[in-house]
């Protein structure tokens, strides 16, 4: 499978994402669709009560002493740096729960933008969970030195806009994986073909990470975005490619 470099072009892949957001309604859809939006509602609402009891806290610890004359710039940059990563890494988990689905919506998606030859193709749930934690083994270990970026007083000023274009990378790689699952293509080859329209690809990622930020229009973003991912593929590789 090769990409055309359209897929390059930022704009179809927004595009791509606000048309997937317009079929959520789709009745075809919605059974593969609420699931997954209830998995969301559950671990988001988990997220938000953990950070709000303990990430306060935790940030001011990594405040030194004798920088508390810096407080007021170095907490919002502290705060804002572990809310993207700890909001990064529960949407992982989200999406590891709920990749099953994922990729039968992406697969009932496909059979209404494709028309009555797309087939529902059904991948084994064993081989959707170890494809997820591939991804999620990746991207924690590339995650690392941005975490200890964030604790180091002076630098971590870079932190929050490496997070933030390594979410968007992040859900790239997520969502664009469950239509390439479906034809068969596995992770160390989808790394490769989404780096091959990486501007399009972070710009698609880029949308799903500031949606995810949202609260309660969270929810609904994964998958909005599995379905914008159908048809971004969809329009970048040949037709019959995703079959």
């Amino acid at each position: 499978m090769v990409f055309d470099q359209k897929g390059n072009n930022p704009l179809l892949a927004i595009k791509s994402f606000i048309q997937g957001m317009s079929l959520l309604g789709e009745p075809k859809l919605r059974k593969f669709v609420l699931i997954p939006v209830l998995i969301n509602f559950l671990v988001y609402g988990i997220a938000f009560t953990l950070g709000y009891y303990y990430l306060a806290d935790m940030i001011d610890h990594f405040i030194p002493g004798w920088l508390q004359w810096l407080r007021w710039i170095l907490w919002p940059l502290f705060f804002i740096s572990f809310f993207i990563a700890g909001f990064f890494t529960f949407t992982v988990v989200a999406n590891l729960i709920a990749a099953p689905f994922y990729g039968m919506l992406s697969a009932a998606a496909l059979s209404i933008i494709g028309g009555e030859s797309a087939m529902l193709v059904e991948v084994p749930w064993l081989k959707v969970i170890k494809a997820e934690l591939k991804r999620a083994v990746y991207l924690g270990v590339r995650a690392i030195p941005l975490v200890i970026l964030s604790i180091i007083p002076g630098i971590n000023v870079l932190a929050p806009v490496l997070w933030a274009l390594f979410g968007a990378w992040g859900m790239a790689l997520e969502y664009l994986a469950y239509p390439l699952e479906n034809a068969g293509v596995l992770f160390s080859e989808q790394h490769k073909l989404i780096r091959s329209v990486r501007w399009g690809a972070l710009s698609f990622g880029g949308l799903a990470a500031a949606g995810l930020a949202l609260p309660v229009i969270n929810i609904i973003v994964a998958p909005a975005a599995v379905i914008g991912a159908t048809i971004y593929l969809r329009k970048i590789v040949k037709a019959d490619a995703l079959r």
